[in-house]
């Protein structure tokens, strides 16, 4: 699928260790979603994108592809961040997901 930000110019959203990246052609990271894997489940707990490129949609455009690779994944997404959580209560799509617990924010601190 071809993605694009909200002037028309392509973007691409790839992993990147244990982040997604949002890139522009030249390869520049505008701005990522963070996570951490454990049994089965995916913690997103910071999402951001770099202020020289707020106001063009992307923090949208990175989580919808970040939440859609999860899901062909197979992963529970556990929504420590405010945004992704925000986002999945609006319209979580296709993906499967839950509140962390204390117990995820714990094993989170630890892992990070």
């Amino acid at each position: 699928m071809s993605l694009s930000d909200t002037l028309g110019n392509p973007v691409d959203v790839r992993p990147q260790g244990q982040s997604f990246h949002i890139t522009y052609a030249d390869d520049e990271v505008a701005g990522r979603a963070d996570f951490r894997d454990t049994d089965g489940e995916r913690l997103f707990f910071h999402t951001e994108v770099e202020e020289q490129y707020g106001g063009r949609g992307l923090a949208s455009t990175l989580l919808d592809a970040a939440l859609a690779a999860t899901a062909a994944d197979g992963l529970t997404v556990v929504a420590v961040c405010p945004f992704v959580k925000a986002r999945l209560e609006k319209d979580a799509g296709p993906v499967t997901w839950r509140k962390p617990s204390p117990d995820d924010l714990t094993w989170l601190r630890r892992h990070l």
